[in-house]
């Protein structure tokens, strides 16, 4: 078949496709014009472009079109002859894979489906169990001066996750001291015991809620940000150009992540506490007690004690999001929507394993009595 902008020629199985012309917007045929012209009888389709003229987005986006006509059909799709710069077009289109709904999920039986699921919690269970044992004896080699892990990448880190993170820790801090000293003075009010609003802001602050609402953020903002840099590394191969060279992933990495939130998140729950009884105080002198009051029933309250089982809390959230962070990066595909569900998947995992781990910490500390 001929048409002024391509020539459509059958040997055996074999469809001979020549562009011609000039393919630019609003002057071209369309994709669905190439599809109507193929043959259902062929199995592979040799595209050249030996006459072709000036080109645009147009003729890409035809070609996407033949190209999935071609999947659909089983037809095999040759598009070697094809200029240099469309055939990146091309690839760059075809990514990311046209969504398609798991129907293979829905036909398969309760038992089938139940099955699956286990099978791949256990599957991630084994894959988080190996990754916490690779970190283990990279920050084994660090602590044994054998890593290659750079001063300079931990710095920069601690930098991102510590200073970069007051105005937000800053501002959750202060509100949640705040809805603690509210919600105490209902109850205290009744009984003509304002002040003990104190005892109620600085405990829950320095053992609860300090250390859980700063990991919460920390879990939004930097474990998603670990896992976009390695995911976007990922994409770009860099990883895979770090093993060629030697250079372990684990300790160039990962160790610098893990040891600046693990050396900050201590320094930020503290921060987080100071605020928070500040936060506290504002809504106690609304209440007849005295900033003087205040800092007294702290005083009494809170001690050494609480603030470090608080403390040892933030050490190992610390821990649990980079993991959750890394984990989910290093694990990434290799197109940008993998990208964005890496990071989805490491705030969701580091917001689970903090909830665990509190839950854990809070019953150690009641056997212990602490």
């Amino acid at each position: 078949m001929t048409h002024p902008n391509f020539h459509i020629r059958q040997e055996n199985k074999i469809c001979l496709l020549q562009l011609t012309g000039d393919w630019q917007l609003g002057h071209s045929p369309d994709g669905e014009s190439l599809c109507a012209v193929i043959p259902d009888s062929i199995s592979e389709i040799k595209l050249f472009a030996d006459d072709l003229g000036k080109w645009d987005s147009s003729l890409a986006i035809a070609l996407m079109q033949v190209a999935r006509h071609c999947e659909n059909k089983n037809i095999n799709l040759d598009a070697a002859m094809l200029p240099e710069g469309l055939l990146q077009l091309l690839k760059l289109a075809s990514g990311v894979p046209v969504f398609q709904s798991d129907t293979t999920t829905a036909s398969k039986g309760f038992s089938a489906q139940l099955s699956a699921i286990f099978h791949t919690q256990w599957q991630s269970l084994y894959d988080t169990l190996v990754f916490v044992g690779d970190t283990g004896l990279a920050l084994k080699q660090w602590f044994t001066g054998k890593s290659k892990t750079r001063k300079q990448d931990i710095a920069f880190f601690v930098v991102q996750t510590g200073p970069q993170a007051l105005a937000i820790v800053t501002l959750i801090a202060v509100l949640v001291g705040m809805i603690l000293a509210y919600l105490g003075s209902v109850q205290l009010r009744q009984l003509g015991a304002q002040v003990y609003v104190a005892n109620l802001v600085g405990l829950g602050m320095v053992r609860e809620m300090g250390p859980l609402m700063t990991a919460v953020i920390m879990a939004g903002r930097t474990g998603a940000a670990y896992a976009a840099q390695l995911g976007t590394m990922q994409v770009n191969e860099e990883i895979d150009a770090l093993k060629s060279m030697g250079i372990s992933s684990m300790e160039f990495l990962v160790v610098p992540r893990v040891l600046a939130l693990v050396l900050v998140m201590p320094l930020l729950v503290i921060y987080a506490n100071v605020v928070g009884m500040a936060g506290g105080a504002m809504v106690a002198t609304t209440m007849d007690v005295s900033i003087s009051q205040y800092i007294l029933q702290i005083q009494k309250s809170v001690d050494w004690v609480h603030i470090s089982a608080g403390l040892i809390k933030s050490v190992f959230f610390g821990l649990l999001i980079a993991i959750a962070g890394c984990q989910a990066g290093l694990s990434c595909g290799r197109n940008s929507d993998a990208v964005g569900m890496a990071a989805t998947h490491a705030v969701v995992r580091a917001i689970v394993y903090l909830v665990i781990a509190d839950a854990a910490f809070n019953i150690l500390y009641f056997k212990m009595g602490i």
